[in-house]
């Protein structure tokens, strides 16, 4: 299983940087920074079925950092929701795998995102209403670490804890670059361990490109009860393609034929 996740990986960021290209526009960076977590997420945590998009007993995945749909796309047609010739249509006019997920457009969907902060709110509401009907779903949600510059992030935080949503797990995509800069220059959001403590929260660090140290992390998730659980996942943006790596120039921009080429040469 192991290998075959780092095989999958090694076909996202392939998928990924040929989806962007052929778009002309994308978010590059923060999409090869995740795609760790959503394989191991999507073949190996969650309970998701693509032949049963809508079975009310699946998990829920939230991408909050809407922008890195590129790799929840290339997740969801290697797990079998849509046929993956769809990929190179990313951003097409017409095209159900718009720049942001759209969740009416696509199977395996379980929210619209774009607005930054607005996920882990939405995966309270879907965890309270498990508990509620008495369902055992979990709900994963991921966020950029810019993103929890956001207020309504924390106030989402306070409201899972005050709840005691154990059937939700937070995972930030702690990779330390957003669109124009470094989140410690623009808004240090560190340390972001102790700030999801001191609200209530089980956290766990982890390596978010180790996959076996992932799989443990959800497990870890899973087993803790009373309270939700948040991922720290230190990752790299751009991870994979060394002229992409940690520069907020590639958080937004699309590699041209020869930067492509190139991309593609070091991933395989």
């Amino acid at each position: 299983m192991h290998t075959d996740l780092l095989d999958l990986c090694r076909q996202m960021r392939q998928d990924i940087l040929e989806m962007i290209h052929a778009a002309g526009s994308g978010h590059p960076g923060g999409s090869l920074s995740c795609v760790e977590i959503l394989a191991t997420l999507y073949f190996d945590v969650m309970r998701v079925d693509p032949t049963k998009p809508d079975d009310p007993n699946r998990d829920r995945f939230l991408l909050s950092k809407g922008h890195a749909a590129p790799a929840l796309y290339c997740a969801l047609a290697h797990k079998g929701f849509f046929d993956r010739s769809l990929l190179p249509t990313l951003r097409s006019l017409g095209s159900p795998l718009q720049g942001h997920p759209h969740m009416s457009s696509l199977p395996g969907l379980d929210c619209s995102s774009g607005s930054l902060g607005q996920g882990l709110s939405i995966a309270n509401g879907l965890a309270l209403a498990a508990k509620k009907q008495g369902r055992n779903y979990r709900t994963y949600c991921l966020m950029g670490d810019g993103e929890v510059q956001e207020g309504q992030v924390w106030e989402a935080a306070m409201t899972a804890a005050q709840f005691g949503l154990d059937n939700v797990c937070a995972i930030v995509d702690n990779n330390g670059v957003q669109l124009d800069g470094t989140t410690a220059e623009i808004m240090n959001v560190e340390p972001l361990g102790d700030k999801f403590r001191a609200f209530g929260w089980h956290v766990v660090g982890v390596d978010g490109h180790d996959i076996k140290a992932l799989q443990l992390a959800f497990q870890l998730a899973a087993t803790t009860k009373g309270r939700p659980t948040a991922i720290i996942a230190q990752t790299v943006k751009g991870k994979g393609v060394s002229f992409m790596e940690n520069l907020c120039a590639w958080h937004g921009k699309s590699p041209n034929q020869e930067e492509l080429a190139a991309a593609l040469a070091e991933i395989k």
